[in-house]
């Protein structure tokens, strides 16, 4: 799969990956910030303006003005806030390409920030944490999350809380607008039924205008400080309880996290699984099983989600670290076929991801922007197959320790007492 990478004259990056059997394109606008580039004040800013910007802009100053326009060309339309980076796209027929650079580039380079609408704005975001809270099953990635990486900003909730987005100004937007949404931080990639020429073209004419600042954004490094297995429990009353289980493990550009993917894979990606056959077609402990790993500039986890009835919360946390330590140790050894499979799975997911359009430029555009270079699919798929199985078990055994493990819980349980000497 072929692409381009360009630079405007302000120094913006442009991506292209031209997809010419499709009739639509997404047009997406990355920024290289998020949640842990924020000061404690004003934890959630990120995935505030994020939302701000949807509620007007100089050529459309209304939230229903831009959602008329995207409408009337049959679009769709979206954001996404995370830990080190947010993007705002649109998803058009590609004869639609001007009118989404058009309307996004306003959005980005000319949003009003109407105090009006900011103060209205901060009740929709605390009622948007209030569901999240009411959702264990998307609120355990959150709990795990402080935990694993506790006493960094990469613990804070990306959405902040409500005494921190209550307290947000506009001057504190103005002023985070100029730290990070500058050309050098920021990209902006097209996937779809498009031309280089064509994108380049439109991309000068809509975002020349962007500040080419050259200050760099900064993040506190993480910092291990971990010793001994980490224990989280939140009590909420529910029928399921929801955990995450799990190791510190690689950062972004760690070349070994392709035998990471391979070794999650084994463990708990599909439904042929080693973790999802023992916890839910063995035993019955849970509907829901997955095991992935996540990474971050200086550092990651690759951990397992369960959700399971909370009288056998103790009986699937021993099934899963079995799992986890059997691997490590080979006492349940890797044939080839499970290895083989375990390999496609991976293979297979990226291909299939790649048909659509927005998925297809996230691929590209996430690692240009987050590692600073890119890897195709196609050399994705050769490092994939080159991994070894000695290399899935040597990581495994480095990983697999309780100095690197992490556990949450969010169910109807006191505290983490009954579940230290588990963890142990």
């Amino acid at each position: 799969m072929k692409y381009s990478l360009k630079r405007l004259s302000n120094n913006l990056r442009i991506l292209t990956v031209p997809m010419p059997s499709l009739d639509s394109a997404t047009v997406t606008v990355w920024i290289k910030t998020g949640s842990r580039f924020e000061a404690a004040g004003v934890n959630g800013i990120s995935h505030f303006l994020e939302h701000i910007v949807f509620k007007g802009s100089k050529k459309r100053p209304s939230a229903k003005a831009i959602s008329v326009a995207v409408d009337a060309m049959g679009g769709e339309f979206n954001a996404g806030t995370g830990k080190e980076c947010t993007n705002f796209y649109i998803k058009a027929r590609k004869d639609n390409l001007e009118k989404a650079f058009d309307i996004l580039s306003d959005m980005i380079i000319n949003p009003l920030m109407d105090e009006r609408e900011i103060e209205r704005e901060k009740g929709v975001i605390c009622q948007e944490l209030s569901m999240y809270e009411d959702t264990p099953m998307i609120k355990i990635f959150d709990e795990f999350e402080s935990t694993v990486y506790k006493g960094n900003p990469l613990a804070w909730d990306i959405g902040g809380s409500e005494k921190t987005v209550r307290s947000i100004k506009r001057s504190d937007f103005d002023l985070y607008r100029k730290s990070h949404y500058y050309t050098d931080n920021m990209l902006v990639s097209v996937a779809g039924g498009v031309s280089e020429s064509e994108v380049l073209k439109l991309a000068e004419k809509y975002f020349s205008g962007l500040n080419d600042k050259k200050d760099k954004s900064t993040f506190e490094k993480f910092k291990v400080v971990q010793d001994k297995p980490q224990i989280s429990v939140k009590n909420k009353k529910n029928e399921q309880a929801h955990l995450m289980i799990g190791f510190r493990a690689l950062e972004r550009t760690n070349e070994q996290r392709y035998v990471e993917s391979v070794l999650a894979s084994v463990l708990g990606y599909g439904m042929s699984s080693r973790l999802f056959t023992e916890v839910r077609e063995r035993r019955g402990l849970a509907y829901a099983v997955k095991t992935a790993p996540d990474a971050t500039f200086d550092t990651g986890y690759l951990a397992t989600y369960e959700g399971v009835d909370p009288k056998k919360v103790e009986e699937a946390v021993k099934v899963t670290l079995n799992e986890y330590y059997a691997l490590a140790s080979k006492a349940k050894p890797i044939d080839q076929k499970e290895f083989t499979k375990a390999k496609e799975m991976l293979k297979g997911a990226l291909a299939l991801s790649l048909e659509d359009t927005r998925d297809a430029g996230n691929f590209f555009a996430e690692q240009e922007l987050l590692k600073g270079y890119i890897n195709s699919p196609e050399e994705v798929y050769k490092k994939v197959d080159a991994v070894k199985v000695e290399e899935v078990y040597a990581l495994a055994k480095e990983l697999f320790t309780p100095q690197r493990l992490n556990f949450s819980l969010i169910g109807p349980f006191a505290g983490v007492k009954q579940f230290e000497k588990l963890i142990k």
